[in-house]
């Protein structure tokens, strides 16, 4: 089987060193993210995030470089996932990848792509696994490295005085990265782990458990669907006076805050983006967004816009010529763009250093909104940067 994967890869390396474009063509994208299931939503989003990005550039270029999208829906499977990723570069011949959003998708794709000497550029999931050790000079994330979306939430926990806390996250990757960045940072008692899987509807065994343990609070990363049904139980079961919740961006976000209604009220929760921050590019998103797609934005839309304009960055620089792999990379490690967040630059390892804030949900005109009330971590990297030898 490893011989099979390796001669596999040696092709499509042979493959892309075929594929440089005339000026005339445009760069392809391949767009892997999921559309539908319970957490379809989430790649709309980020679909729609990045869409905006090209619409500003008149919606067929980025960088003023002609670029042509293949979105397709991996559904939430890491075999169809593959599939199509193989498509893609055998077929599409794409060297440029982006999109994905959940890391058992991630984790069946990426590898494949850079082992055949692709490019992928995270706007979501970003394991731990291809973190330090498995670092790739031709992978870069944008978004998050998955441990720093709850490293954060661990740290507010831990600031909030909570002494004894029950976590829940999904049995997948990401699941064990957020309860492992969680962990990092709190040092309070863990009453209980739960993992849960990730087609999941009824939470009621797991809130028995939760009613038993007592905490004075739950950290749960449930994202899109999840989450939507976890907190409407929780909220039903009574459990909502009786102990706090505290969430990741991905547990408390604007489809799940307006699916849910009050019983996000009172929710503490932490980001890297909130919707309300005073930065110049941020306030132009979310104007764009909310005229083009007549909703409020989502962290996933969010870093589908930043994806693309650091991916803009790095056509911009080399023409759209990815032939000139050594300029590009360089380009996109400058990551010379204006971020929603503000504050974002790459590590040695290609993974975020950005800031992240303490949110809570409030009614404003009948309308529940996440708003920014501090700041809880400053320039936070990635605990695994030091095991990276680019």
């Amino acid at each position: 089987m490893l011989q099979f994967r390796a001669v596999c890869a040696a092709f499509i390396a042979l493959l892309l060193l075929g594929t440089s474009a005339s000026a005339a063509d445009p760069v392809k994208i391949g767009f892997i993210t999921t559309l539908s299931t319970s957490g379809g939503y989430l790649g709309e989003d980020a679909r729609d995030g990045f869409l905006l990005a090209m619409a500003e550039e008149g919606g067929s270029s980025l960088g003023g470089v002609p670029v042509k999208l293949l979105v397709e829906d991996d559904g939430l499977m890491p075999a169809k996932g593959k599939e199509i990723a193989d498509k893609m570069v055998l077929q599409d011949k794409a060297t440029l990848f982006t999109g994905i959003i959940y890391s058992n998708v991630d984790l069946a794709v990426v590898p494949g792509l850079l082992a055949g000497g692709a490019t992928y550029v995270s706007l979501n999931a970003a394991p731990s696994q291809l973190a330090g050790k498995g670092c790739n000079k031709n992978y870069f994330v944008v978004s998050w490295m998955n441990d720093n979306l709850h490293e954060a939430t661990g740290q507010y926990a831990q600031t909030l005085g909570f002494k004894k806390m029950v976590l829940l996250a999904p049995n997948y990757p990401a699941g064990k990265d957020a309860i492992n960045g969680f962990k990092r940072f709190y040092h309070g008692t863990i009453a209980d782990e739960i993992y849960t899987s990730l087609d999941q509807t009824d939470f009621s065994a797991e809130l028995a458990r939760v009613r038993a343990d007592q905490p004075d609070a739950v950290f749960e990363f449930l994202p899109g669907g999840l989450g939507i049904n976890f907190l409407k139980q929780f909220s039903q079961a009574g459990l909502k006076s009786k102990m706090k919740l505290v969430l990741s961006a991905a547990s408390l976000e604007s489809r799940i805050v307006s699916a849910t209604g009050d019983d996000t009220i009172g929710v503490y929760g932490t980001a890297h983006w909130v919707q309300d921050l005073p930065y110049p590019a941020n306030k132009k998103f979310v104007a764009g967004f909310i005229a083009k797609y007549h909703r409020d934005p989502t962290p996933y839309a969010a870093m589908g816009y930043d994806t693309a304009h650091e991916i803009a960055s790095g056509l911009r620089a080399v023409g759209g010529d990815l032939t000139k792999a050594d300029a590009f990379r360089a380009a996109l490690k400058k990551a010379n763009f204006a971020s929603v967040r503000g504050n974002f630059r790459f590590g040695s390892d290609q993974e975020p250093i950005e800031d992240w804030y303490s949110t809570q949900v409030v009614k404003r005109g009948g309308k529940n909104e996440i708003v920014t009330i501090g700041k809880v971590a400053r320039d936070l990297g990635n605990a695994y940067t030091s095991l990276c030898p680019l």
